[in-house]
């Protein structure tokens, strides 16, 4: 394997991640995982959930490979992490990853615009096509009127949205979202369920990191962790983000 990109295999795979048997042992004999097997299929709408410590924000480091296992494999779009160096990793998730955590972590003083723009520096486009990318995504979250307002000129629901123009600008196949409306009240949380349901709509998979059980039950699928295990997986019927929004506003 040449150069920093770890090769053009993604469309032909069926599923998008795939960990079997992964365990992750910190200092101190602290077990996040035990030994987990868990299967995205591209086109997933699915809920990671548990309670504080059963290993979500672990198995978040592993699909996202920000993190490697102590044992098992890790196959993210048929790559195996552990055979990827350090660039071969930031190429792949910058070509299939699109992160959004409950911290917008947006540039202050930034306007949306070259915030969302920002997040595509290291893609080798210019400036122009960068801010042309940056425009059309605020524009699918609904924020096309908002470019050069800067995030104190934003509600948090709306910082929250721009945030997700830019883990998606680049139109990776798999959106990763960590308690995204974790910061929000329940109206702004659900117009930013809606906006991660009109992606999911258009083809993107979606994981959605949460221990909220509402958020969880608008997913089609959910995988429950408790103590590092997988203790429960299972799809089933879900709320829409137009009955959460109704709820959110009685």
């Amino acid at each position: 394997m040449t150069g920093s990109s770890p090769g053009p295999r993604p469309e032909s795979e069926p599923s998008i991640v795939e960990l079997r048997a992964v365990t992750k042992t910190y200092p101190g004999q602290v077990h996040a995982l035990r030994g987990v097997d868990l299967t995205i299929a591209r086109g997933d709408l699915l809920a990671i959930v548990g309670p504080s410590g059963s290993g979500k924000s672990t198995m978040l480091h592993m699909i996202g490979t920000l993190d490697k296992p102590s044992t098992g494999t890790v196959r993210i779009a048929g790559h195996d992490i552990a055979t990827l160096s350090d660039r071969e990793l930031s190429a792949l998730r910058s070509r299939h990853l699109g992160f959004v955590f409950q911290q917008f972590h947006l540039a202050p003083g930034v306007s949306a615009l070259d915030n969302v723009a920002d997040g595509l520096l290291y893609t080798g486009m210019g400036r122009r096509a960068r801010r042309d990318r940056a425009a059309a995504a605020l524009e699918r979250v609904g924020l096309g009127h908002r470019l050069r307002h800067k995030p104190s000129e934003l509600s948090g629901g709306e910082q929250q949205r721009v945030a997700v123009a830019r883990a998606v600008a680049g139109d990776p196949p798999l959106l990763l979202a960590d308690e995204p409306t974790g910061n929000l009240d329940s109206t702004a949380g659900a117009d930013v369920l809606a906006v991660l349901a009109g992606l999911h709509e258009s083809g993107t998979t979606v994981a959605i990191i949460t221990h909220d059980a509402e958020i969880a039950g608008w997913c089609r699928r959910q995988v429950r962790l408790r103590d590092g295990l997988i203790v429960d997986g299972h799809d089933h019927d879900h709320l829409s983000p137009v009955e959460l929004l109704k709820g959110a506003r009685r």
